[in-house]
């Protein structure tokens, strides 16, 4: 989960460190002995149960909604006019930081329960305390981060290039920080007496904060300086191609 609940070590901002084994990356020239991935895997339809849920809530906001369905139709004009598959192969491309990375794998472990797994938890307990209304400014971010892990599901496949793989952390993780600066604005706001206890209060606070500090380093600290760069390189350079000639290069001028 690169924007993903944090980058990955496949380029998504929401792909946990297992599921990264579900898939399998080969050279094209492997693509006709490689296995098919399933199209919907179990946390792919677990994010969409999420974004099901809260749209029928009335927790989410029109633009919100609009947001998501837009970015869905602009991801397939932009794959088809601007930055369409490198390969006719039905296998997606090379992760772009290789795998079993453990650094981004914490880093994605982190996102994740910061990001979705502690926001859920909190949003329920406003249910069932009957804090509608105080937990209603944290469901847009919960909203719009299980879209994104939906749709990054969808563009990890051969149908899409890496820019496109790209585009839905970036896109969503620039969108949220304004639905973030919202949810600290209205916890910062919020009187004791009006939304529960001092203890909702204080975790409410600290989970709003936390998430506006963490995905805007995820955006500024590492998918627009690091990821980014490296998509482009790897996309217009001829991937791994490329990067096996300037190693044997390499290796003839060591000899």
């Amino acid at each position: 989960m690169s924007g993903g609940v944090g980058p990955t070590a496949g380029g998504d901002d929401i792909r946990l460190p297992k599921e990264e084994e579900e898939v399998k990356y080969h050279h094209p020239a492997a693509a006709a002995h490689s296995p098919r991935r399933r199209f919907f895997s179990f946390r792919q339809l677990n994010a969409l149960a999420v974004v099901i849920v809260l749209s029928a809530s009335g927790m989410v906001a029109a633009a919100d909604l609009a947001f998501a369905l837009f970015s869905l139709v602009y991801l397939h004009l932009l794959s088809s006019a601007a930055f369409p598959p490198s390969s006719s192969s039905p296998v997606p491309d090379p992760p772009v930081f290789g795998f079993r990375n453990p650094l981004l794998a914490a880093y994605v472990s982190v996102g994740a329960l910061l990001g979705l797994l502690l926001p859920i938890a909190y949003i329920l307990d406003g249910v069932l305390a009957g804090d509608k209304e105080g937990i209603k400014a944290a469901t847009p971010h919960v909203f719009l981060l299980a879209a994104q892990v939906f749709l990054e599901h969808v563009t990890f496949s051969g149908c899409f290039s890496l820019p496109i793989r790209a585009f839905v952390p970036i896109c969503y993780n620039t969108k949220r920080l304004f639905t973030l600066a919202d949810w600290v604005r209205h916890e910062i706001g919020k009187v004791e007496d009006d939304h529960g206890s001092p203890r909702r209060l204080f975790v409410g606070r600290a989970l709003a904060v936390a998430n506006l500090g963490f995905w805007a380093f995820n955006l500024f600290g590492f998918l627009l300086p690091v990821y980014l760069p490296r998509v482009f390189k790897r996309y217009y350079g001829g991937g791994y191609d490329n990067e096996a000639n300037n190693k044997k290069v390499e290796d003839l001028k060591a000899k």
